[in-house]
């Protein structure tokens, strides 16, 4: 028993790197979305008599702000699972982030798919039964 809490006490940090991560990740869509614009004040303020058929920057901004909502949001979960695994509580909620960890990058596949072989052994199950 002391052994799967030492298991998912790795967990726990793991999941508290990879939200904190995330959320850093979220910055180059900040930039991102700048430089849409950037580039759309530049479109608009251009001294050419071509007319462009739309803004291009508006491309740039909304992909930027979708990626850091994307962001945030999976980055803010990824930290409640952190909190929910030191708490041995919502046993679901975890299994669910660990399977939308495995849809961020190889870092998150990694860690997705190592919690989830842990998350599904009996004694882990015993003890979200117990808290």
């Amino acid at each position: 028993m002391e052994a799967a809490k030492n298991n998912l006490n790795t967990f726990r940090v793991l999941y508290l790197v990879k939200g904190i991560l995330t959320l850093c990740f979220s910055i180059v869509f900040i930039i991102y979305g700048c430089l849409g614009f950037l580039i759309g004040a530049m479109a608009e303020n251009s001294d050419t008599n071509t007319e462009l058929p739309f803004n291009f920057g508006w491309i740039f901004a909304i992909i930027g702000g979708i990626g850091l909502l994307f962001c945030i949001t999976i980055g803010v979960l990824t930290l409640l699972a952190s909190k929910y695994i030191k708490n041995l509580k919502n046993y679901n909620f975890i299994f669910v982030i660990a399977v939308v960890n495995c849809l961020t990058g190889i870092l998150g596949i990694v860690l997705g798919i190592f919690t989830l072989i842990e998350m599904s052994k009996p004694e882990i199950k015993t003890l979200f039964n117990k808290a």
